[in-house]
């Protein structure tokens, strides 16, 4: 085979996407803050685009420009009122001087969160207090920055040991003084330092599982000779398993002691170090707002606090005037003038969309909002979208991240989406209402005897639900409810 260059033509389709239609598609996507942001952030950028006024204020603009027709000014006079001059400001490329460079010239503060303690702090806050010296100061501190945020210690002593002394090393290979009294630490050593971590607040951290945790909590609470104690020292596995006949006899005590005990247990915390997690308050503001009136059930957006938008006359009307334009300043002039009529279509079109996707699920679930979550109906992104005459992934970003208020609470959009199963009349019923049931079902159970899975099977069987024993298992776990022998009481 001979190496070389040659040409040949091929024909062949391709699909490439433009700039705009990707925007178009994040501006979809956007939760109603994010476009808040965004928007706030185009007004800026395009001095085409302007926000929409009330009524008033529009009235108000009106009346202002009429008495300026009546009443001609002269340009020195707008100068001393310290207005803009647009047509200069465009005709120079925005290098207009005036109030505009003294309101470029104003330092702007970005907005930061404040600082907040977190568990590493109010360990170390403890440390301090304590009468430790320098070497055993150094070895607390690789105690606290290996423990989690769940407080617990997440390596071995024989790796906290091996850390330090790696820096220990480092100290005695590079000082140029005497530094023969530095000798590395020793197990016992992070053993002494493991026990003054576990002694600080809050009780349990410093633990290295969770069996430890709980043993220090109840130590703690001076409850070191109880029940409880022994049971999580003693027989730990046997308690996580529920195995309360086998505790009882191995401990000479009624299985309804070894329960209440458990119950006494499962009161302490499992997470200590959660306490101090830096976790910020999310709140949820709705994208769209479900309201019954006079019954019926309306959909409005929740967009008063979103900047409505607006082509700006003063540059709409300067822009009509090409002769003046050529250039860099035309192409400059077409693009944002394009792009903010764009932008305008853009925001209304994701307003339309949001819209028909909402009223059709109102629609579909009507029983939902009438009666409860056990009444959803199965629903799928793509029937949403071939009714409402959209592709499939358009209704997906409509509903990803937004949340929507009702009269049964604030619920995310993908709440309303879920499977379908079929029930012995021919209808279906939702994925979701079915563990709904199942809940409801273990909450009402006697908990002495406690519905098996199969029970459950039967008793959805009579109301018409066909399901499977192995279906009901699934969604059981993921409600986080336990098995019928574990939730047994005796």
């Amino acid at each position: 085979m001979r190496p070389g260059l040659g040409q040949h033509t091929q024909l062949k389709q391709e699909l490439k996407i433009n700039p705009r239609l990707y925007q178009a598609m994040d501006l979809l996507y956007m939760p109603l803050l994010d476009l808040q942001n965004h928007l706030k952030q185009e007004l800026l950028n395009n001095p085409f685009l302007d926000m929409v006024e009330d009524e008033e204020e529009d009235e108000v603009d009106g009346d202002a420009a009429q008495q300026e027709e009546q009443n001609p000014e002269t340009e020195a006079e707008k100068e001393e009122k310290g207005e803009i001059d647009w047509e200069e400001i465009l005709l120079d490329g925005f290098d207009a001087g005036g109030r505009r460079e003294e309101h470029e010239e104003r330092e702007y503060y970005e907005p930061v969160t404040v600082d907040s303690r977190d568990l590493a702090d109010h360990l170390r806050d403890q440390v301090t207090l304590l009468d430790l010296n320098g070497r055993q100061m150094y070895l607390a501190e690789e105690f606290i920055g290996n423990i989690n945020e769940d407080g617990y210690l997440a390596c071995g002593l024989d790796k906290i040991v091996e850390g330090v002394n790696e820096s220990v090393q480092k100290v005695i290979e590079e000082s140029e003084r005497d530094v023969s009294d530095l000798v590395p630490y020793t197990i016992s050593e992070a053993e002494d330092m493991l026990g003054v971590i576990q002694s600080l607040d809050p009780p349990g951290v410093g633990a290295r599982d969770l069996r430890e945790c709980l043993m220090l909590q109840l130590r703690e609470a001076g409850l070191e000779h109880s029940v409880p104690f022994r049971l999580v020292r003693d027989c730990f596995d046997e308690l996580i398993a529920h195995r309360w006949s086998e505790i009882s006899k191995r401990f000479g005590i009624s299985p309804a002691d070894v329960q209440r005990a458990a119950d006494e247990i499962a009161k302490l915390d499992p997470k200590p170090g959660l306490v101090y997690s830096d976790a910020s308050d999310n709140y949820i503001i709705p994208d769209l707002i479900v309201d019954k009136i006079d019954g019926k059930y309306h959909v409005f957006l929740n967009d008063a606090n979103l900047p409505r938008l607006k082509l700006s006359k003063a540059y709409q009307e300067i822009a009509r005037d090409k002769k003046k334009f050529d250039g860099e300043n035309k192409e400059f002039i077409s693009n944002k003038l394009n792009s903010a009529n764009w932008m305008i279509q853009a925001i209304e079109q994701r307003r339309q969309t949001m819209l028909k996707v909402m009223n059709y699920i109102v629609e579909r679930q009507r029983e939902f909002f009438e009666k409860g979550v056990q009444f959803l109906k199965p629903l799928t992104l793509r029937e949403v979208a071939e009714v409402i005459s959209m592709h499939e992934s358009t209704v997906s970003r409509v509903t990803n991240e937004k949340f929507v208020q009702t009269p049964r609470g604030v619920l995310p959009l993908k709440f309303f989406f879920s499977s379908g199963l079929s029930t012995t009349d021919g209808e279906d019923v939702s994925a979701r209402g079915i563990k709904a049931q199942i809940q409801k079902l273990v909450a009402d159970e006697d908990s002495k005897h406690p519905l098996t899975d199969q029970a459950i099977v039967n008793i959805l069987k009579e109301s018409g639900v066909q399901i499977a024993r192995r279906t009901v298992a699934k969604y059981r776990d993921q409600l986080g409810v336990l098995s019928a022998r574990m939730r047994k009481r005796v």
